[in-house]
């Protein structure tokens, strides 16, 4: 908890918010990452569009905060490459498993009152939780 910040992380989570309101209000669509993903895949698509310009965005806003001047913190990823793919799969499968991820879920679904959602969304965080238990203090990594 050396870096937290609390006025920057309150600014993220409000244009996250304000993203996924006006993607809703715009276009009655969710801002679920996951959902977007999944269409902007499928050959024929007639919304195709926009979902790559949105997919495009999250991948284009550290590169342009960096060119803003903004100070980038440095990834570091002490796990080995199988790790990080098996980790990736397990991810996309329990995204399917739940219907979304946490973005459509967690940021989206709650906001909206949706009571599948907020289940969802504990059954992650719990998940979350009891592997880095399991990772940290079992298994001792």
């Amino acid at each position: 908890m050396d870096q937290f910040t609390p006025l920057s992380a309150l600014g993220g989570g409000l244009l996250i918010g304000l993203s996924a309101a006006i993607l809703l209000l715009a276009n009655g669509r969710i801002a679920g990452i996951s959902g977007i993903l999944d269409g902007a895949l499928k050959p024929g698509g007639s919304e195709t569009s926009w979902r790559l310009a949105f997919l495009v965005g999250l991948l284009a806003a550290v590169p342009v905060m960096a060119l803003a001047g903004y100070a980038l913190p440095a990834v570091r990823v002490e796990a080995t490459l199988p790790v990080v793919a098996l980790a990736g799969i397990l991810v996309g499968f329990g995204t399917r498993l739940g219907s979304g991820c946490t973005s459509g879920h967690g940021v989206c679904g709650i906001g909206r009152g949706s009571g599948r959602s907020i289940a969802a969304t504990l059954a992650f965080m719990a998940s979350a939780a009891v592997t880095v238990f399991i990772v940290r203090h079992v298994l001792g990594a």
